[in-house]
């Protein structure tokens, strides 16, 4: 049967056959005979007649009789006289050339992740499989969260899977089989311009994309914003996640700006109570406060909602080895003395009334 498929193909060449043979690694076009369920015949014209075999039918589809193919020589020619192609490399190749093509021209294109991992997601282009690393991802879709929550940072990277993402491509190995992109690069230009409207003073409205134990990130139009724990409110803040969650609108107030962030405060869009709350208070006058922190420099008491003040461990008696813990309590009301009031450095300095 090999020798007859041999001699019907010899017919088809001609005297040119031998002149015209293919060689490892060759690209060669050609237009398809047939379309079977384990093998795709080509018709390759003087170069002879080309095989995909089964394993690579299933990657072709939607290929009909009488379609020009482009594909890779595997075999020049085997024991039936076929010559065995690769439709897959070919597409690969060809994945490869315009790959290349977009990083050296610096172009965005498409991509739709097709799964996650805790580093980032994981992509397809051109045929070829890449990456889009966390690190990359823009502030919109960055998952911030507690670094050590593992499982909702992968749960949201898999919220990404199925969605359409503008990238650049970053880097492009062919013979590594690398390839990797960035949406931080894809916006780079953009978020430029956006930096360029913006200044410190201004207003901004902004979605929280993550709540961690050091403050609020929030995306500004594209642009990432931190509001420190510090700048949230004018109280004490212990855990930020009481204030804000995730996907929350708030408005904001820029109080500084860097080539890649914006530094933001919630507290300065509002009056500072701490202000007109020591308005009340005079150096000499008398106060009752409730102790909230021990420290081994003294103690820190709240006279007031907005203000909290310092008994220094020098005011507990002579001697340097007066261990607070012993004199206070913590949460006990107790009667205290103003001995300063600093406006400018927002501190006040409490003697223990007697």
């Amino acid at each position: 049967m090999a020798n007859a498929k041999k001699c019907t193909m010899d017919e088809l060449l001609g005297s040119d056959v031998a002149s015209k043979k293919v060689i490892a690694g060759d690209t060669v076009a050609g237009k398809v005979i047939s379309v079977k369920k384990h093998e795709i015949l080509v018709d390759l014209g003087a170069q002879g007649v080309g095989l995909v075999p089964r394993r690579e039918a299933s990657f072709v589809r939607n290929l009909n009789e009488g379609d020009d193919v482009t594909a890779s020589v595997i075999e020049a020619e085997m024991d039936d006289g076929y010559v065995l192609l690769s439709l897959r490399k070919a597409v690969k190749d060809k994945g490869w050339d315009e790959i290349q093509a977009k990083l050296d021209g610096g172009e965005t294109v498409e991509v739709t992740p097709f799964d996650a991992n805790r580093g980032g997601l994981l992509v397809e282009y051109e045929g070829i499989r890449g990456f889009l690393p966390v690190s990359q991802l823009s502030a919109e879709h960055y998952p911030r969260v507690g670094s050590s929550d593992k499982d909702e940072i992968l749960q949201r990277l898999n919220s990404l899977v199925g969605k359409n993402i503008r990238v650049r491509i970053l880097d492009a190995i062919k013979k590594d089989n690398k390839l990797i992109f960035s949406e931080k690069e894809a916006i780079k230009d953009g978020l430029a311009e956006r930096f360029a409207e913006l200044k410190v003073g201004d207003t901004v409205k902004g979605v929280v994309t993550g709540v961690v134990d050091f403050g609020v990130f929030v995306n500004v139009d594209g642009i990432e914003g931190l509001i420190h724990i510090s700048e949230i409110s004018w109280e004490r803040v212990n855990n930020p996640s009481d204030y804000v969650k995730i996907g929350d609108q708030i408005e904001a107030k820029i109080i500084a700006i860097d080539k890649e962030r914006l530094s933001l405060s919630m507290k300065q869009l509002v009056e500072d109570p701490w202000l007109s709350e020591v308005e009340n208070l005079k150096k000499g006058s008398k106060v009752e406060g409730t102790v909230t922190r021990i420290t081994p420099f003294g103690a820190f008491v709240q006279i007031s909602p907005a203000v909290e003040a310092l008994v220094h461990v020098s005011e507990l008696g002579e001697g340097s080895d007066v261990d607070p813990e012993k004199v206070f309590t913590l949460n006990e009301r107790k009667s205290f003395k103003v001995l300063d009031i600093d406006k400018e450095g927002r501190k006040i300095s409490l003697s223990i009334a007697k």
